[in-house]
């Protein structure tokens, strides 16, 4: 099944429900989490103090988005993929494509991006180079990477598995519409499964269960923290709303604090160490020795 163009079909809005921060000490320093806004044209950054926005001036559509481990942001936008430095300098990675979707890095640098509309799985080394890696997918859209650097792709009614080498294997199948994909430190991958409105887990050797259902109309993306928690995006209906389960699958807020959003297609946390670099110089400048900001989690 070909996964729909969501630029072409979904251009709901609406208002998300404020997160809740809090200032204390502490050693843990909260991620930021950025978001591509597919309606709106926006990314925005999600910082324990407040959302802004991180990149809204050439983007007509970004949907996926994938970090670097030098912390530099790249979204995909239809023909392109755009790159921001942390301070927010833009430039075009690369172009051509047809209608780019999930994006990935491996752990050598080398990024990887879905093309649905070709069914290809685009290659690019750090400077920028493409080579095909995978063709034939028919609308591939989520990519994440295990431990062992195997990709996973999701495409349609499936997900697929590659080698480093480019050797695919059916890791799941009898989906319905699986999009966004991510995995915890225990090797766990977890699936959006727009059809069903449920989000899938699989353990590394493929048994499948349901970690949440009857609380989304339109999942797509998916992020985990460095706690384990796990974030679910909506496209549309229901505005943009972002869910937060904690590891059991308890739900704890709507994680959009002071924005709007027209849709969440797109979800990335900001590697932890350029968070914690930020957020050190920002204290120094103002003289501050030991506040860091962190989330309070409200249980429902």
């Amino acid at each position: 099944m070909k996964i729909p163009n969501r630029s072409k079909h979904y251009s709901f809005g609406g208002a998300v429900c404020a997160g809740v921060v809090l200032l204390m000490a502490s050693s843990e320093q909260a991620q930021n989490l950025f978001v591509a806004d597919q309606n709106n044209g926006v990314i925005y950054d999600l910082a324990p103090g407040g959302a802004q926005v991180f990149a809204n001036n050439v983007l007509s559509s970004p949907t996926a988005l994938a970090f670097d481990s030098a912390g530099n942001l790249f979204v995909s936008d239809h023909e392109s993929i755009y790159e921001y430095t942390p301070g927010g300098v833009e430039s075009t990675f690369a172009s051509g494509l047809v209608d780019a979707q999930g994006l990935a890095f491996n752990s050598a640098g080398d990024l990887f991006a879905a093309d649905t509309d070709t069914g290809n799985i685009y290659e690019y080394t750090p400077g920028g180079v493409r080579s095909t890696f995978a063709s034939g997918l028919g609308g591939s859209d989520g990519l994440a990477f295990n431990s062992a650097g195997d990709l996973f792709a999701s495409a349609g009614n499936h997900i697929y598995e590659f080698t480093p080498g480019g050797a695919r294997s059916t890791f799941a199948s009898g989906l319905s519409v699986a999009l966004g994909l991510a995995f915890n430190s225990a090797g766990d991958l977890f699936e959006a499964d727009f059809g069903s409105l449920k989000i899938n887990e699989f353990t590394p050797g493929g048994v499948e269960s349901t970690f949440a259902s009857g609380l989304f109309l339109s999942p797509e993306a998916l992020a985990i923290d460095s706690t384990g928690d796990l974030f679910v995006g909506e496209i549309y209906g229901s505005g943009g709303t972002i869910t937060e389960f904690t590891p059991g699958g308890t739900p704890v807020f709507d994680y959009s604090p002071g924005v709007e959003l027209g849709s969440s297609c797109g979800l990335a946390f900001q590697p932890q160490s350029v968070t914690d670099e930020s957020s050190t110089l920002g204290l120094l400048g103002i003289g501050a020795t030991a506040l860091l900001v962190r989330r309070l989690k409200l249980t429902v």
